[in-house]
């Protein structure tokens, strides 16, 4: 068992650590230099959220299609740059004696 000395460094410890703790994080300048920031790179802006959440059925239906044709268009686009892209690659090589 330690001395009256280790108990009240001990104690002043356990207080010193979260006071210094919450004088450090709870800052307003460095919540604005250092969690703003990083709040910007994990959420998107407002302007790119959808708010305006569907509803009734009808509404949910609709939804739900367009979000199928968007996803479809984008399919579709980047199965035709797939599909370039392999194209010039076969007409670029002729096959594993290219240099030839």
């Amino acid at each position: 068992m330690g001395s009256a000395n280790l108990e009240v460094f001990k104690f002043g410890l356990y207080l010193f650590v979260p006071v210094m703790a919450l004088l450090h994080f709870g800052d307003p300048a460095w919540y604005h230099n250092h969690v703003l920031p990083y709040k910007d790179h994990l959420f998107p802006p407002p302007d790119r959220t959808y708010s305006k959440i569907p509803t009734d059925q009808t509404a949910i239906r609709e939804e739900l299609a367009r979000i199928k044709a968007d996803k479809l268009t984008r399919r579709m686009e980047r199965d035709k740059e797939l599909q370039a892209q392999s194209e010039a690659a076969a007409q670029s090589s002729k096959g594993w004696f290219k240099w030839w």
